[in-house]
């Protein structure tokens, strides 16, 4: 009995110490896995934000794209719009010229040229063409260039009294500068 006793002891002791080498083996096994859980996570959370900094710029990207494409549209007629302005200037003189005159002929040519003129200006206006008039207001150098001043003390300095071509906008942007003539010295 003392050798049943011996031996299922000794089974015992071998158990224990199967036990303890597992766990070991687990313990030392468990702790790469923690690493490489680690490693895995911050992993994760670095590919996580790449994809959310390429999600982002691709949607900056596609709003620049819009913007760009916005802008384009509104202005492409612009070199188109500019040689239409030389028109619109013929129309003006022509129709003041034929003012002038007191000439009972000229009056259905008169009427066609300015029907013609006030067509122009409703397609002016449809694509966002705008004329700026500049008579008998104070200087202003971002529509406006000067070629001559004159004296005139009855208004003040800077005043636009003559204008010799006229300024457009096209979309409030600039298409054209009006070219003036302004007072100097006159009253402030």
């Amino acid at each position: 009995m003392s050798d049943k006793k011996n031996l299922h002891q000794e089974e015992q002791d071998c158990e224990m110490t199967e036990n303890i080498e597992k766990t070991a083996d687990n313990e030392a096994s468990e702790a790469p896995e923690v690493d490489e859980l680690t490693a895995l996570k911050e992993e994760n959370a670095k590919l996580k934000d790449a994809y959310l900094r390429a999600c982002a710029e691709t949607e900056n990207t596609k709003k620049r794209c819009m913007q760009e494409i916005e802008k384009n549209s509104k202005f492409a007629l612009s070199s188109f719009a500019k040689e239409l302005l030389s028109v619109a200037d013929n129309l003006h003189r022509a129709v003041t010229s034929v003012k002038k005159t007191d000439c009972k002929e000229c009056e259905s040519l008169l009427q066609g040229v300015v029907m013609t003129q006030k067509e122009l200006t409703k397609v002016f206006e449809k694509f966002g063409i705008k004329k700026i008039d500049s008579l008998d207001k104070v200087f202003d150098p971002n529509f406006e260039q000067v070629v001559q001043e004159v004296d005139d003390p009855s208004k003040p300095a800077g005043t636009v009294v003559a204008e010799l071509q006229s300024a457009y906008l096209i979309n409030d942007r600039i298409l054209r500068e009006a070219i003036v003539v302004v007072t100097k010295g006159g009253k402030k």
